[in-house]
């Protein structure tokens, strides 16, 4: 089998999908970071189309190196992984569907069928915090058994006196009771004394149930300060892109939770890598995941063939603009999402609504 041809859509909201065909009539869906969707598209079509056309799409091991190393003076921390893991999951929903097995068969195993998420919530800031807290509230209503309050802060926000972020977990709590675990993302917000300030607040006060990116994530220094000072778990991933990088988080960040993205650190093949980089110094994964479809669904099969992965992981709600790209969808049951186990993703891509809808297709 080799792959034909590589065609990258461009959707209005910024998402970018990647499918890829091959000479046996067979074709895999994936999907790209979608931070800057104009920029990885155009990763994706004119610095690694060219390493793959040609391909053996189950060489996923050799292609994935190719792509990273290749072209590794366009930065292997940021756009180029983020391109990469729109064709790499597409090769693994190839060779689900060439051996009529779901991508988590392929990745090992199923560990669980099913996958508790809790529900990712970024603030609008037109919002107070009691109206926060009554949105979070109807959202445990439909189901959802743990949270997280995203702040969106970025490292430019600094120790500003007016964040609302006490208050507004306050209201939440208070809203949705104690037994719903609650996450708290600063989002790189704070200095590692604000954070630690924060922290100890909250996790005395509030209870929250980990502290995700409390400090820049070029300052491993600072992170590690604010780990080392508080009882509750500090997540962090995000904004690691390869094992390399990993590995330095760990041993310099020092998070309690790894947070690996498969729509931003290369695939399900470095995806992988940096799970068992992450086992190996007892570190559980979180997966850092907003993407809905595609890059949910890839999720789940890591998730599930992920010893570490066992904690409630990140999902941010289905979409409506979305539905129509598909021709079925990922349950959620019960706050679960059920892992798919039709060969490759288990998502059928609708090809010609996709196309109808993109903005630009290369």
């Amino acid at each position: 089998m080799k792959v034909t041809d590589l065609t990258t859509f461009l959707l209005p909201w910024g998402s970018v999908f990647v499918k890829v065909d091959t000479d046996a009539g067979i074709s895999g869906w994936g999907e790209c970071s979608p931070m800057n969707g104009r920029v990885i598209q155009a990763m994706v079509v004119h610095a690694l189309k060219p390493l793959v056309i040609g391909a053996n799409p189950f060489d996923v091991e050799v292609i994935g190196e190719r792509m990273l190393l290749r072209p590794y003076k366009l930065g292997p921390q940021g756009a180029l992984p983020e391109a990469m893991a729109g064709i790499d999951i597409a090769l693994w929903d190839i060779l689900g569907k060439a051996t009529n097995q779901p991508i988590h068969q392929l990745l090992g195993g199923c560990f669980r069928d099913r996958i508790k998420v809790y529900f990712s919530y970024g603030w609008d800031h037109r919002q107070s915090p009691q109206e926060v807290a009554a949105y979070l509230a109807s959202r445990v209503a439909e189901g959802f058994t743990a949270l997280k309050l995203r702040m969106g802060y970025g490292p430019l926000k600094g120790d500003t006196p007016d964040d609302p972020a006490i208050a507004m977990l306050k209201e939440i709590r208070a809203a949705v009771g104690d037994s719903v675990p609650i996450g708290f993302d600063v989002n790189n917000g704070y200095s590692a004394p604000k954070a630690i300030q924060v922290g100890r607040y909250l996790q005395d006060h509030v209870g929250i149930a980990w502290y995700e990116e409390p400090t820049p994530p070029y300052d491993y220094g600072a992170m590690a300060q604010v780990a080392d000072a508080l009882d509750v778990p500090v997540s962090a991933g995000e904004h690691e892109y390869t094992r390399y990088q990993f590995r330095d988080l760990i041993l310099q960040g020092k998070p309690d939770i790894c947070q690996p993205d498969v729509v931003k650190c290369g695939g399900l093949t470095e995806a992988k890598k940096i799970a068992a980089l992450c086992e190996a110094f007892s570190k559980p994964i979180v997966v850092h995941n907003t993407q809905p479809t595609i890059g949910t669904a890839a999720s789940l099969h890591f998730c599930a063939s992920t010893a570490n992965a066992y904690l409630p992981q990140e999902f941010t709600g289905h979409r409506d603009h979305f539905r129509p790209l598909f021709k079925n969808a990922l349950a959620l049951v019960d706050g679960h999402l059920l892992v798919p186990q039709a060969p490759g993703l288990g998502l059928e891509v609708d090809e010609e609504k996709v196309r109808a809808t993109a903005v630009e297709i290369l």
